[in-house]
């Protein structure tokens, strides 16, 4: 046997752990498939995916090509027993291989960047005539989408998740916007992320290729409840939207129950004090008014109108904050309409009112 084959020979088990290893830090990430991302269920998310492939497969050529190489010349190249000291010979270089070993990182990068530049015109390329539109607004913590030509808005609640519901194989075009703080629109089967962010709107085009469900997120840490702040795409045929968008436009958003207590009051007594009369008036997911003064040991005659279509919002007064005690919780009414609240006289103090519905509405009720 030679000294090069006993040298392999020898070498064997450190190539064995090397290889072991390699294979336990790929697994290690997710539990789940670790060489391919999600099945795309969009057109955009299918270019993605395929770069991604790409990416992988030369990534993973390069790094066993190198590992390989840095394995052999460890193992062939290592110091032996009966070494005497003196060096092996030495090889001062080679124009030719150097020539090489430049030019294919240069055409891979090249490459690599052509390819990447084409997916992302893909991925954010908006269409002037799109066969859908959408426009979804992200708040803390729920998502309300609206179908401008269809006149139909979904809108989240804390015990039901919205649903955006589109047709497959047809372009989605979405204008995204917050309405308090950053929040993240992502749905992984698409492959796709876009930050929702206050005072810009950001619109892309997306094009659903499969029929199905799909879950989306915030992906941006947006407070408390960020983690619950979760919505559907759901994916069906034009026909079948075209149903559902009909049934949607005809059945009004059903109000959730109302918290207790309820939030009439009744009308005054005889003989005691006159209610001191106040306006507020909830439009696009807020207050019109973020603070609000009445006198001390007097009752409040709150006239609140709803100017938000189809979506429910309501008047809750609490001790000092919003997470404090809740001294009065007015009865929750969706859609266009005006709800009188009898609110009993308070001790004088600072109270938040917040809707129910939509805990980002929040104003300061002084009472003095």
């Amino acid at each position: 046997m030679t000294k090069f084959a006993q040298g392999m020979r020898r070498g064997l088990p450190v190539m064995a752990l090397a290889a072991v290893a390699v294979v336990l830090v790929a697994a290690c990430g997710t539990g789940v498939t670790v060489l391919q991302p999600p099945p795309a269920a969009s057109t955009q998310g299918k270019a993605t995916e395929t770069l991604y492939q790409v990416v992988f497969i030369i990534g993973a050529v390069v790094f066993f090509l190198v590992e390989g190489l840095i394995l052999f010349a460890s193992v062939r190249y290592r110091r032996r027993k009966d070494d005497d000291g003196t060096l092996p010979p030495q090889i001062h270089g080679s124009n030719v291989l150097e020539v090489i070993w430049t030019i294919i990182p240069i055409a891979i990068v090249a490459g690599l960047f052509i390819f990447s530049w084409q997916t992302l015109n893909t991925v954010d390329a908006v269409s002037p005539s799109p066969q859908l539109k959408v426009e979804i607004t992200g708040f803390q913590w729920e998502w309300q989408f609206t179908y401008p030509d269809q006149g139909i808005t979904i809108v989240g609640l804390p015990d039901k998740h919205p649903e955006l519901v589109v047709p497959v194989d047809q372009t989605i075009q979405v204008s995204l916007q917050s309405r308090d703080v950053i929040h993240g629109f992502y749905v992984p089967a698409f492959l796709f992320k876009r930050d929702a962010i206050p005072g810009k709107t950001n619109v892309f085009d997306f094009t659903p290729s499969e029929i199905g469900t799909f879950s989306g997120q915030c992906t941006q840490f947006c407070g408390l409840k960020h983690w619950d702040m979760r919505f559907d795409v759901r994916v069906v045929s034009a026909a079948d939207f075209a149903a559902w968008a009909a049934q949607a436009k005809a059945t009004p958003t059903p109000a959730p129950p109302s918290p207790s207590p309820a939030g009439s009051a009744g009308p005054a007594p005889s003989g005691a004090a006159q209610p001191v009369p106040l306006g507020l008036t909830a439009q696009n997911i807020a207050y019109d008014k973020t603070d609000l003064s009445a006198p001390v040991n007097t009752p409040i005659q709150l006239t609140f109108v709803n100017n938000d279509p189809g979506i429910p919002h309501n008047v809750s007064i609490h001790k000092d904050t919003p997470a404090g005690e809740a001294v009065f919780t007015g009865d929750i009414v969706t859609g266009v309409t005006t709800k009188v609240y009898d609110i009993p006289a308070l001790p004088a103090g600072t109270y938040a009112f917040v809707c129910s519905v939509h805990p980002s509405m929040v104003g300061t009720l002084t009472v003095r």
